[in-house]
C-alpha cells in the first residue's frame, strides 16, 4: 500500500502497542550487557582470562568505552575485576552468558535449517537472539528439532 493511502486495518490496542515497545527497549538494554558477558566468557574459555584490551579489540570500541561498561557490569554484580589479572564473570554473569549463548545457538540453528549460509546465520543470530521472546524461541527450538529428528 502506498504511503499516501488511508489506513484500512485497525490500530493495535494502546496497551498492546506500548507493551511491544517496552519489550523492544528492554531487549536493546540487555543486548549490550549480554554481548559483553558472552565475549568475556569466550575469552576466558579460550585463554583463561579476559583483558580490557582484548574486549575492546573484539568489539571494535575504545578501551574507555569498555572500562565504563565493565564498571557497570561490576556494579550489577556480573563481573569482577582484578588489577593486572583481567575480568572474570561472577556466577550471575556466567548464567546470563550461558543463557545468551543458548538463545544464540537456537536462533542460529533455525537460520541454518532454513538454508541461510553459516557465516550469515552466525552474524544474523547475534542480533536476533536478544529480541526474540521465550515463546518464539521455543517455537524455533521445536521447528529445528522436528526438522533434524
Amino acid at each position: 500500500m502506498p504511503p499516501s493511502s488511508p489506513r484500512t486495518d485497525p490500530l493495535v490496542v494502546p496497551e498492546i502497542h506500548a507493551h511491544g515497545f517496552r519489550q523492544a527497549r528492554q531487549a536493546r538494554r540487555a543486548e549490550l550487557v549480554e554481548d559483553y558477558l558472552e565475549l568475556i566468557a569466550d575469552l576466558i574459555a579460550d585463554g583463561g582470562e579476559a583483558r580490557q584490551v582484548d574486549i575492546a579489540a573484539r568489539l571494535g570500541v575504545a578501551q574507555p568505552t569498555v572500562a565504563r561498561m565493565l564498571r557497570r557490569l561490576a556494579e550489577e554484580g556480573l563481573v569482577s575485576q582484578r588489577p593486572y589479572r583481567g575480568v572474570f564473570l561472577t556466577e550471575a554473569g556466567e548464567e546470563l552468558a550461558r543463557e545468551a549463548r543458548r538463545r544464540h545457538h537456537v536462533v542460529e540453528s533455525l537460520l541454518l535449517a532454513l538454508g541461510v549460509p553459516p557465516d550469515t546465520a552466525r552474524r544474523d543470530a547475534e542480533g536476533i537472539e536478544h529480541h526474540v521472546s521465550r515463546e518464539t524461541l521455543d517455537a524455533f527450538r521445536r521447528y529445528v528439532q522436528a526438522k533434524s529428528g
